[in-house]
């Protein structure tokens, strides 16, 4: 399979590994300092591009690759709110495709899948009070992470007691409808998610703390594999059945 690598950070370069050691070729590697490389041929013979930037840079990615022809893989965050429509747009009425996931992390699917069917059974138990709190290394530019926000997101549509999330940081956690998302920065964390019910008896938690990033990595190899047959909106849930 021949994929192209948009983005050359640290999650660029270990996508790279793990796809070499799996038997694929990396066709093009487009970094900010060769954007013009979108109009190569190289760039177009790939099947798949992985896409790994920064929250104003992913969606004008999408369209210099959609415009080539190329399928995305992308796990860049941040950018739903200013563009999740166009993007829904392209992929189900203009024949685009991308796989879009805010944690490839094989970890991370079955974490999530625990953490909706845990919130399916607290709908039952209204004196637990969820709360949520994710960690991240201090370059990360997003907070909540993508992650927190479809974990949250997750949460609310089991919950009848949940209308929407809110920052901790905006300093609204007394209203019982939101759920507080408290986001931390420190050092080179890779990512921890940790949800809480807490009661007046007890609490119950559950938390996903990644060693590395090559979690990451590998699922969004996986994903490309899974992209180079499927078209349109693609997410984890499609990839793994749970």
């Amino acid at each position: 399979m021949k994929i192209a690598l948009i983005g050359y950070g640290k999650m660029g370069r270990m996508i790279e590994q793990i796809a070499r050691d799996r038997g694929h070729e990396i066709v093009s590697i487009i970094d900010i300092d060769n954007q013009q490389d979108f109009e190569s041929e190289a760039f177009r013979s790939a099947d798949v591009a992985i896409e790994f930037t920064s929250p104003t840079a992913a969606y004008g990615n999408y369209l210099r690759a959609w415009a080539q022809g190329v399928k995305v893989v992308s796990g860049s965050t941040g950018w739903m709110k200013d563009h999740g429509d166009d993007v829904r747009r392209e992929c189900t009425e203009g024949g685009k495709t991308l796989f879009w996931a805010s944690n490839f992390s094989v970890g991370v699917a079955i974490f999530s899948a625990v953490n909706k069917y845990l919130a399916k059974i607290m709908n039952r138990f209204p004196q637990y009070s969820p709360h949520m709190e994710e960690t991240h290394h201090v370059h990360k530019l997003d907070a909540p992470s993508g992650t927190a926000i479809t974990l949250a997101e997750d949460i609310i549509s089991e919950l009848d007691r949940k209308t929407d999330w809110v920052k901790g940081q905006e300093n609204r956690p007394d209203d019982p409808a939101l759920l507080r998302i408290d986001s931390l920065r420190r050092g080179e964390v890779p990512g921890i998610h940790t949800i809480r019910y807490d009661s007046e008896a007890d609490c119950i938690t559950i938390t996903h703390d990644a060693h590395s990033r090559k979690g990451f990595a590998l699922g969004a190899v996986l994903a490309a594999e899974f992209t180079n047959d499927y078209q349109g909106l693609l997410t984890i849930g499609d990839m793994f059945k749970f």
